[in-house]
């Protein structure tokens, strides 16, 4: 081949290299996926719903479902729902009463019993992805001031559901909870500790204050424990009303939403994210939805569609 043959073929290969590299970062997906916590059944026939693609879901249920009749039925009514709109349930097991300190802690033979038969109905209709215990640190929950218990709870229900994937612990970035954590894991006997691999975060500060310093330091202080554990954002968002201190703003919860992929892009250790929620409450009390109760979008449904188009649906 004549050399200026040879420089012209060499000149386009590079050229073709410069180019896929530029195209890469444009089409490359993140690898976490994006999924929405929402309790309502009615969502999964919603319009601007369904053109999210949404695939996963989480839906937190009261630890005893299987002796109220009410709870059971709206839980197998949403399992069904999701079901059929070809969607997967993250069960993530909650308080049966969330008044402020006043629910009690099931021993470990109560929870093996009911918790034990809500496992087992729930993996028939094919539920796989289960969270032991729903934001464990906070007051509305009995394991608020016993992460020893959590642990316990943690190892009975790996028992309880062979071949899931657990979600070990859970907790909200309040004061104090990487206390919790390092508590809970030195409750756990070390030959379980590796397989309290996933934990999961309800990082609101962080992703409503535009920092990331729940998010750090809770990956630290579990890989202090776990070197190989990740991660699931298991409810954050941006919050439209809250208190004195996050007013109703639809526009900066809609900034707030933006920071959370920005948040889960960033830590590598981050695997899901869970959006909390689809429907607001009209700023009244805690509201962090993207759409109106009516069903009418917000900026931050825009953000959230904008958003996970970098990331992964399954």
């Amino acid at each position: 081949m004549p050399k200026t043959a040879q420089r012209t073929a060499l000149l386009a290969l590079i050229a073709l290299v410069l180019a896929a590299a530029l195209a890469a970062p444009a089409s490359a997906k993140t690898n976490v996926i994006v999924g929405m916590g929402e309790q309502h059944t009615k969502v999964f026939k919603q319009s601007k719903y369904k053109a999210l693609k949404i695939k996963r879901v989480r839906y937190f249920i009261r630890w005893d479902a299987m002796k109220v009749s009410y709870a059971r039925r709206n839980a197998d009514a949403y399992v069904a729902a999701a079901k059929k709109a070809g969607t997967r349930v993250y069960m993530h097991l909650s308080s049966n009463d969330l008044r402020y300190r006043k629910a009690k802690l099931p021993s470990i033979k109560t929870f093996n019993k009911w918790v034990g038969r809500l496992v087992k109905h729930y993996r028939a209709l094919g539920v796989r992805d289960w969270g032991v215990w729903n934001e464990a640190n906070h007051k509305s929950q009995p394991t608020y001031k016993s992460p020893k218990r959590a642990a316990q709870y943690f190892v009975a229900f790996r028992k309880l559901c062979k071949g899931c994937t657990i979600v070990a612990l859970d907790v909200l970035d309040q004061p104090r909870f990487l206390n919790y954590v390092d508590s809970f894991y030195r409750a756990l006997p070390k030959s379980q500790r590796k397989y309290a691999s996933i934990v999961g975060l309800h990082n609101y500060g962080d992703t409503n204050f535009y920092r990331a310093t729940s998010t750090r330091a809770v990956i630290q202080a579990v890989r202090k424990y776990n070197k190989r554990a990740t991660f699931w954002m298991t409810e954050t968002g941006g919050i439209v009303n809250f208190g004195k201190r996050l007013p109703c703003n639809t526009k900066r919860a809609a900034k707030a939403i933006n920071y959370m992929f920005k948040l889960a892009k960033d830590y590598r250790p981050i695997k899901r994210l869970y959006n909390y929620n689809y429907y607001g409450t009209s700023c009244r009390g805690f509201d962090s939805g993207i759409m109106t109760r009516g069903g009418k979008a917000r900026s931050g449904y825009y953000a959230f569609k904008k958003g996970m188009k970098g990331f992964r649906l399954t």
